[in-house]
């Protein structure tokens, strides 16, 4: 029988992070002189996410016995009607949110203890990854629209401390202002969706504000005439496309490689990207009854599955590979969001995080082993001198690509079939990009896999690479705006202090051979692989075909019958497997990895012949579809207009020229005229006072009328 979840454990889940944050981060730091040293910092924070972990997966296990809990543990404020409180909602998709949160996040907090090792911030970055944690935990299990919103919030905050984790660096600065920004312009799309629901219902509670779907289903914005609930839905998923980087709000999570390595892993595998699909996921009871919102959103997450994957490919930065990855791999979530396949999103949301933080992880092991150099054109090889990080990484590109019996292929297979399955407006263009995608997929990550730990060992060297081969970044004008060599700040983890080589980046010299990481940054690597491998078989048929998500996921199947035709092909997951390598996708996914052995390691006059070819493709995706310049032309040089407009007319113009001086001429002006009468002299008195009583009986009786 299912037991009854404890509120009071409830709240340990999100506290205990919270606690180890507040001990590194305030008594671990020069702000309090520094009471605590790197060890209390590390351990305190390990020991309250690892609190949060066995916590999470024992309410995990008491919801897969049947058991839920729903309720507020404390209120804030009520005004009239409408309660504004902190409570928890815990069913099996915030089970396993917080389950797949707590994992990767203690790993990420192992993982750190070697990677960070020289750095004067160790306290400092975890306590920030620490509050990271807590912030997702606070969004994951909430049961109202605030908290939700809260959490996002908070998230935000601290991917942009993290982002700009080393300050003194102003291409960090330029990175995380810019993911600030940008996710400014979603949260305002996502406040006023709530505000709609809110101004609807007038609650807050998820579970209220459900009960009225079909109510909201007939009701239209005021004033506007549009649908209330199509109108919301897509105001809920733009904020989903800020925190999730879709098209075309996705110009961020590059940028964002410019912190450390291990909050890659945190944030953009497990946690603030997949923010936006568990939100959607939470709220399908509203967007099934919209088929507008549904098509929008299979539109945006086609859009960003495709042609994110395309500059994957063109990218010589180990790390920026992997970002680009995860754009794609998100486009794929988001599309299984829009054919109403929340169940496959969010299975792929899971299985991804695990095998995406291995990849970010293991290339943080190769950046070490590298002496913090990125370029992938100087690596090659590795595989003898990192075994492990060698395996563990080709285990997270097999899942990544979609190979059978990897955690990947059966969330990622079922995206592709629910696509095929469902009839909505869009999906013919979806079908297509996410098919193509997975040639896109399989050719860049065997493309980084062959140049990293196979081929010529090319490190070591002095290297002279072609200009057509540098990847520019989008942080590349805040460097030369700086002053500073854009070569020199290309590498992401160039703060540590290692060898130069002679184009000043970080790197190893000549004669000098790489190294396997130390144990607490292999350990990770290892438990991140093992359910990279197995967590898609065991359980695909429970979270897409069984009973998990019941009464937890609302579908329309008359509608949207995506699942239900996926269900009645399903036959098991060996079966599944097996039929896999028949399959469309498969042959496609063999095809990328054939071709980036063949370019790579057979004949590499091939890439070379390509970008003579195809130039101006390559200066497109160099570019990254000039969405920067866009962005900087249009919206920052459109604020910077409107901003000069509002100085020249609104602030001088109107308020300094007409309210304040012209108010002080029209009284100088008026005294002037009436300082004239001011003589001393009687009779001059007398003469302003019959004109006076003249005025006021021409005024109050016009006798002219008469």
């Amino acid at each position: 029988m299912a037991g009854q979840i404890n509120p009071n454990l409830l709240l340990a889940v999100p506290l205990a992070p919270l606690a180890g944050s507040a001990i590194a981060g305030l008594l671990g730091t020069k702000f309090f002189g520094n009471v605590v040293g790197r060890v209390v910092s590390h351990s305190a924070t390990i020991l309250g996410v690892f609190i949060a972990m066995v916590i999470s997966i024992m309410t995990l296990n008491q919801v897969i016995d049947g058991a839920t809990y729903n309720g507020d543990v404390y209120t804030w404020m009520t005004i009239g009607t409408m309660k504004m409180s902190v409570g928890f909602k815990i069913d099996a998709l915030s089970a396993m949110m917080m389950c797949v949160v707590t994992f990767v996040s203690l790993m990420v907090h192992i993982y750190t203890i070697g990677y960070m090792a020289e750095d004067d911030g160790y306290n400092r970055f975890f306590s920030y990854i620490s509050l990271f944690t807590f912030s997702m935990l606070m969004l994951v299990m909430s049961n109202n629209f605030l908290q939700l919103f809260f959490g996002w919030e908070a998230v935000g905050l601290v991917s942009y401390l993290l982002i700009g984790f080393w300050y003194t660096r102003p291409t960090a600065i330029f990175a995380n202002m810019k993911a600030f920004l940008v996710n400014r312009v979603g949260d305002f799309g996502f406040i006023l969706g709530i505000g709609l629901l809110l101004a609807a219902t007038g609650t807050m509670n998820y579970d209220e504000t459900f009960a009225k779907s079909a109510q909201l289903a007939t009701m239209h914005v005021p004033g506007i005439g549009w649908p209330l609930l199509t109108a919301a839905c897509i105001c809920l998923f733009i904020g989903a496309m800020g925190k999730s980087a879709q098209f075309p709000l996705h110009v961020w999570l590059p940028d964002s490689m410019e912190g450390p390595t291990p909050i890659s892993a945190l944030i953009h595998a497990a946690t603030m990207v997949t923010a936006g699909i568990f939100m959607v996921t939470r709220m399908s009871p509203l967007f099934e009854l919209s088929d507008t919102a549904l098509s929008f959103i299979v539109v945006i997450g086609s859009i960003t599955a495709l042609f994110m994957g395309f500059l994957g490919i063109i990218q010589n930065d180990i790390k920026r590979v992997v970002a680009y990855s995860t754009l794609s791999q998100l486009g794929y979530m988001t599309v299984a969001l829009g054919v109403s396949a929340y169940n496959v999103a969010v299975f792929h949301l899971m299985t991804h995080a695990f095998f995406k933080a291995l990849l970010f992880l293991g290339a943080g092991s190769v950046i070490i082993g590298m002496h913090h150099d990125q370029d992938m054109r100087n690596m090659g090889g590795l595989r003898k001198y990192m075994p492990i990080t060698w395996i563990t990484s080709l285990v997270g590109s097999l899942a990544l690509i979609g190979t059978p019996f990897f955690a990947g292929f059966y969330s990622k297979d079922s995206i592709i079939e629910a696509v095929h399955a469902s009839h909505l407006w869009g999906t013919g263009f979806a079908y297509f990009a996410v098919v193509a995608g997975v040639f896109v997929t399989a050719f860049y990550s065997f493309r980084m896999y062959f140049l990293v730990f196979h081929g010529e060992e090319r490190f070591g060297k002095a290297h002279a690479h072609d200009d057509h081969a540098h990847g520019h970044d989008a942080h590349d004008q805040a460097v030369a705006a700086h002053g500073h060599d854009a070569h020199a700040e290309h590498d992401s983890d160039a703060h540590h202090e290692e060898e130069h080589d002679d184009h000043g980046h970080h790197g190893l010299a000549p004669g000098q051979k790489p190294h396997e990481s130390p144990w607490v940054v292999t350990l990770p690597l290892i438990l991140l692989a093992i359910p990279s491998v197995i967590i898609g078989f065991f359980a695909i048929k429970p979270m897409l075909y069984g009973g998990f998500f019941n009464n937890v996921i609302t579908i329309n199947a008359e509608r949207h019958p995506a699942m239900e035709e996926l269900a009645h092909e399903f036959s098991g997951p060996v079966a599944m497997a097996v039929h896999a390598f028949t399959s469309l996708p498969f042959w496609i996914a063999l095809s990328g990895v054939v071709a980036a052995y063949y370019c790579y390691m057979i004949n590499p006059r091939v890439p070379a012949a390509f970008y003579n070819a195809l130039r101006p493709i390559h200066t497109l995706l160099d570019n990254k579809y000039y969405m920067d310049k866009f962005n900087e032309i249009v919206f920052a040089g459109g604020a910077r207009l409107l901003g000069k407009g509002l100085w020249q007319v609104g602030d001088r113009a109107l308020i300094d020229g007409l309210v304040v001086n012209g108010s002080a001429k029209v009284v100088g002006w008026f005294s002037t005229i009436v300082r004239t009468f001011q003589t001393g002299y009687i009779y001059h008195y007398a003469f302003v006072m019959i004109l006076g009583v003249l005025g006021t009986l021409l005024y109050f009786f016009p006798f002219w009328h008469a």
